[in-house]
């Protein structure tokens, strides 16, 4: 990695692109979504968060940090979901990494460009636990990520880290490897045959996707009754201060956590209303 190279990053879930794909939609950005071997999916943004481009023309360039905005992301996608969310990152300082699985608070890790370990040594035996990775084995690979090394900079780090995860069957399509600018990786997935875009959405279209992730999530079941408005309060209420913390730090990803958990309970609260309107009706008939 040198002081030149662009940001990049990628999304990798553990779940297959039908499960990924409803959940992507909610993030409303331009992304491509692919298959990445035995039961994972990767999803390339196209990255303008971090490449300065201006909500309208002539505006100033609104610049987030790379693993601000993916981390907020993850956070967003794993929400609500049955599967975990790793985000890779790299620019022209640091790379690193951001783990997500549901409502447990996300964990990360961050290497300088020379490679220097710059983060927790206990991470990685989180990433392991939650990962589902050998406990013994991997653990071992994982820690060798974290030791000083002078041969091995961020960007071999990350191909580290990458292949560790073959092991429970993670394999990325060509050409999106760690270092790669992020129109590149962009370009790299969209040559793919297999890779789908996942287009920003309407709001008819995005209540509808919302929808689809509840009712396929764990939170199915706690669609109706007293479980199902107590779940929806306690979204409601996690996602306002996730929200304010992320408008406070200027970070979007952050921002759109909150703003999904709040949707989330909302949501919840009206399907349970809906659901309690149309039992007599049903009852009757």
């Amino acid at each position: 990695m040198n002081a030149t190279s662009p940001a990049g990053a990628l999304l990798l879930c553990r779940a297959e692109p039908e499960a990924v794909r409803p959940v992507a939609h909610l993030l409303r950005e331009r992304m491509l979504l692919a298959p990445a071997g035995d039961g994972w999916s990767v999803l390339v943004p196209e990255g303008k968060p971090w490449q300065g481009a201006g909500a309208k023309a002539g505006a100033p360039d609104v610049v987030e940090p790379v693993d601000r905005v993916v981390a907020g992301w993850a956070a967003a996608l794993a929400v609500g979901s049955t599967w975990p969310v790793l985000a890779l990152w790299w620019d022209g300082d640091r790379a690193g990494c951001t783990l997500a699985s549901g409502f447990r608070r996300p964990v990360g890790y961050v290497w300088l460009a020379d490679g220097n370990p710059a983060g927790e040594d206990e991470a990685m035996r989180t990433f392991a636990e939650r990962l589902g990775l050998d406990p013994v084995l991997d653990v071992q690979a994982l820690e060798e990520l974290i030791r000083p090394d002078p041969d091995a900079d961020a960007r071999i780090r990350l191909r580290g880290l990458l292949a560790v995860l073959t092991r429970i069957g993670l394999i990325l399509p060509p050409g999106l490897d760690p270092d790669t600018p992020g129109d590149r990786l962009y370009a790299a997935a969209d040559d793919r045959p297999e890779a789908e875009p996942v287009a920003r959405t309407g709001r008819r279209e995005g209540v509808k996707a919302e929808l689809d992730v509840v009712g396929s999530s764990r939170l199915g079941p706690w669609m109706r009754g007293p479980r199902a408005r107590a779940l929806a309060g306690a979204q409601l209420a996690a996602g306002l201060p996730l929200a304010l913390w992320g408008l406070r730090r200027r970070g979007g990803g952050w921002v759109l956590a909150g703003s999904l958990l709040l949707a989330h309970g909302a949501l919840g609260l009206a399907c349970d209303r809906m659901r309690g309107a149309e039992e007599p009706a049903d009852g009757r008939g």
